[in-house]
């Protein structure tokens, strides 16, 4: 999304034009407390997600750009509530199934990033138990 504030209307032009049921979004930059962002401004659908930040923001004020989150966030269609189940959620990858399918939304960091294979293990392996 490049930030909710930027992604948002790209997706609801998405979702005037095309019958999506599900959005997998990542990069959507809210705080935990902003979450709720997604609630009002997609009608017609609910959401999985988390914010990367949440850890930041307890060890105080946040300095400098915002950034990731991970979202199967507010954008499946409210007709699949009841077939919806939550697998998985926290900062960087979220599962769900609907049905008889898994989705999973895995933000992982590129290149630049000096501790990307720290990450990538560390959500590869989460709690000893072997995701993918």
């Amino acid at each position: 999304m490049h930030g909710f504030y930027q992604g948002h209307t790209v997706v609801n032009g998405i979702i005037n034009s095309n019958s999506t049921d599900v959005f997998l979004l990542q990069e959507h930059w809210l705080t935990p407390s902003s979450l709720s962002l997604f609630d009002s401004n997609f009608p017609g659908y609910f959401s999985y997600g988390s914010s990367a930040m949440s850890k930041h923001l307890e060890n105080g004020m946040l300095r400098g750009r915002p950034f990731g989150g991970v979202m199967i966030r507010k954008l499946i269609k409210n007709a699949l509530r009841t077939v919806t189940e939550t697998i998985y959620c926290e900062e960087r990858f979220a599962i769900v199934r609907i049905t008889n399918y898994f989705i999973a939304n895995v933000y992982l960091p590129c290149v630049g990033s000096s501790d990307r294979n720290l990450i990538y293990e560390d959500v590869l392996y989460r709690r000893g138990v072997t995701i993918f």
